[in-house]
């Protein structure tokens, strides 16, 4: 698990050795700033032309002696061809070593999956890229051909940035080293290259979707592409994964069977996701999909350390269940409990490491619950994914409850929309008749909404009617017209909830303490197996994630079988009512100098009517406040978080 960064210059920038010393001192700056993503080992490469300089940062997880990046390797004829910087782990990647020799005579200096990323690709090209399994992001430079090539994991797990300008083109795994490089690159980064449009969809949808960033000059290489850059071009971006879930009928009486099978590829991928040189833990939040990794690492390590974290607030804690489920499995436990002057005081540090806003208030327990695991371990698995592929979020119900509308003619469907709208807010059946009259394009924009349209014309002074969610699924949903609905919003979901939230906050919380954090659910493998399921395999009218929970009757403890996820629940609608995260708040609006985008006096408005508990806002102040901070951050430069050193130890 490391920090990348590369920069291509283009043709006219490429300068003898003393121009590109100068820029190998601005790509050792910038990689610095992600100093905590690898506190092992940093390192820097140019090439003997001056075109291509790679910064890095490692977090020696696998073959920890050796496998130093950035990383040479080339076939007999030409050693030197390509370097590679990379980020993530290849689980299979043993095996793919052993393919390689014994079709290709492929032979390695490391013990480590670096080299089986580079041989892979020298040999099979972009169509290596499926057979890795496993998290990764990586740029690989190839000096027979001139390219650098770039790509990601199929889900997205770990993050790339990509600013092109006139100087050039650089790839980083955190933006904020891209920001730093903009003179170099040639972009602005200032107010006027700010993305009103991806500020929108921000505030609609808690996070900033991909490609976006909030600067336009800067976009994320999407989950399950890869790009080739060559010196003075645009990165040429193509998607090899494009995930599909469509149903395989089961002859009756065959479930078990159905079961096994997700019970057996669970078990391979927890396998391989513990293959490490150094100590693996895992997250216990209290549901089943932690509770269910756990209990099958520790198959593989009896010494299995588990790690949750509450609030000092009564019924805002699964510290309890968590205590539990570790003693039925035989964890060793450690709890975090998090006060709110914690909370408040870390607030702008994890801004920081977060590079782009996310307003999930669960992120900030996340950062304490890594802090503490970090003293431990070097490596935690945990349970992201499995709502997505397995059917785990109540909203997928919803087509169960809205069937008797799809009998109804379109016109007449339209009609009742109509009728709810004068309806009282809160009035038993205006919802229903509501969200009834509207298709699920229309409806459903992914696991998360803040602010309804009428909600953003009240706030953001930049509002535009025709910045809406359909920018973002619109294209999704064109790939999957003739799916069932359930699978079109998981679909949904894996484009938006799972690489702009969740995904997101795992990597950038776990990263900040230079943890890894693997999610064996977000394994190819398994994708394959939950993407076959029917409708009535994942969600029922009393449940959902329904094979799943069959499938791991044998293996987590009775008393979270059949328990909702929870996460890290945090109580910021009571905190944003009283104490210290009010007062921020108050200080957070009177401060900013956000009028360009937001309107400060709404914001106070409901930051009033909160605080009297006359509406409950809090989802959309704190989308509103996280962004404040973040522009005080990265636009303003007004305030500057006070970032530790990180000084942990090479091996745990």
């Amino acid at each position: 698990m490391c920090g990348l960064l590369a920069f291509v210059a283009a043709p006219a920038d490429a300068e003898p050795t003393s121009g590109a010393h100068a820029t190998a001192e601005a790509i050792a700056r910038a990689s610095h700033l992600m100093r905590h993503r690898g506190p092992d080992e940093p390192g820097t490469w140019v090439d003997p032309a001056g075109t291509v300089v790679f910064g890095f940062n490692r977090l020696s997880i696998i073959d920890i002696a050796h496998s130093h990046q950035p990383l040479r390797w080339g076939p007999p004829e030409t050693p030197d061809r390509y370097e590679l910087v990379f980020n993530g782990e290849i689980y299979n990647y043993l095996e793919l070593r052993a393919e390689l020799a014994a079709q290709h005579g492929a032979s390695f200096a490391t013990d480590g999956d670096g080299e089986a990323v580079v041989a892979a690709y020298h040999y099979w090209g972009a169509d290596a890229l499926p057979r890795l399994r496993g998290m990764f992001a990586f740029a690989l430079w190839d000096s027979v051909t001139g390219e650098l090539f770039c790509a990601r994991d199929p889900f997205g797990i770990k993050p790339l940035f990509m600013a092109t300008g006139t100087g050039g083109t650089a790839v980083a795994s955190e933006k904020k080293c891209l920001l730093e490089l903009a003179n170099l690159i040639g972009f602005d980064a200032g107010i006027s290259g700010i993305d009103e449009r991806a500020v929108q969809h921000y505030t609609v949808l808690q996070y900033v979707p991909e490609p976006e960033t909030l600067h336009r000059g800067v976009r994320r290489l999407e989950s399950g592409s890869y790009a080739r850059i060559r010196p003075g071009g645009q990165p040429a971006t193509t998607r090899y994964f494009v995930p599909r879930f469509q149903a395989v009928p089961i002859a009756r009486g065959g479930e078990q069977a159905r079961y096994d099978e997700i019970t057996a590829v669970l078990e391979d991928s927890v396998a391989k996701h513990m293959r490490a040189d150094v100590t693996v833990g895992a997250f216990l939040s209290g549901g089943i999909d932690s509770t269910a990794i756990a209990a099958l690492a520790i198959r593989h390590n009896p010494r299995l350390i588990t790690f949750t974290t509450g609030f000092e607030r009564e019924g805002f804690s699964e510290v309890d269940v968590a205590v539990a489920s570790a003693e039925a499995i035989g964890a060793r436990h450690i709890a975090k409990v998090v006060s709110p002057e914690e909370f408040v005081e870390a607030l702008p540090e994890i801004v920081w490491y977060l590079d782009e806003p996310v307003a999930d208030p669960a992120l900030v327990p996340l950062f304490f619950v890594a802090r503490e695991a970090r003293k431990h371990v070097k490596v935690v698995l945990s349970g992201e994914g499995a709502d997505e592929l397995f059917g785990g979020y109540t909203i997928y119900r919803e087509p169960l409850s809205l069937k008797p509308f799809d009998y109804l003619p379109r016109p007449l469907r339209r009609s009742m929309g109509k009728v709810s709208r004068p309806l009282p807010e809160g009035m038993r059946g205006k919802s229903l008749l509501h969200r009834g009259s509207l298709t699920l394009e229309e409806r459903y924009y992914g696991n998360a909404r803040s602010f309804s349209d009428a909600q953003l014309r009240d706030v953001l002074a930049a509002f535009r009617p025709e910045w809406t969610h359909v920018d973002v699924t619109a294209p999704v949903y064109a790939e999957s017209a003739d799916w069932d609905p359930v699978a079109r919003m998981q679909h949904i979901d894996l484009f938006t909830w799972l690489r702009g939230d969740i995904l997101v906050k795992a990597d950038k919380m776990t990263m900040a303490n230079s943890l890894e954090l693997r999610v064996p659910f977000l394994d190819p493998e398994v994708f394959a197996v939950a993407s076959r399921l029917p409708v009535d395999a994942k969600i029922t009218r009393t449940t959902t994630k329904y094979a799943l929970r069959r499938a791991l009757e044998p293996i987590v403890p009775p008393h979270v079988l059949n328990r909702p996820k929870l996460g890290f629940p945090v109580p910021i609608r009571h905190w944003l009512r009283a104490g210290p995260l009010l007062e921020w708040a108050h200080e957070t609006i009177d401060a900013s100098a956000t009028d360009y985008l937001i309107d400060r006096p709404a914001v106070q408005r409901m930051l009033d009517e909160h605080r009297c508990g006359t509406a409950d806002h809090s989802r959309r102040l704190w989308t509103v406040l996280i962004f404040m901070l973040w522009h005080a951050i990265f636009v303003e430069r007004r305030v500057v978080p006070q970032i530790p050193e990180p000084t942990y130890p090479v091996e745990l």
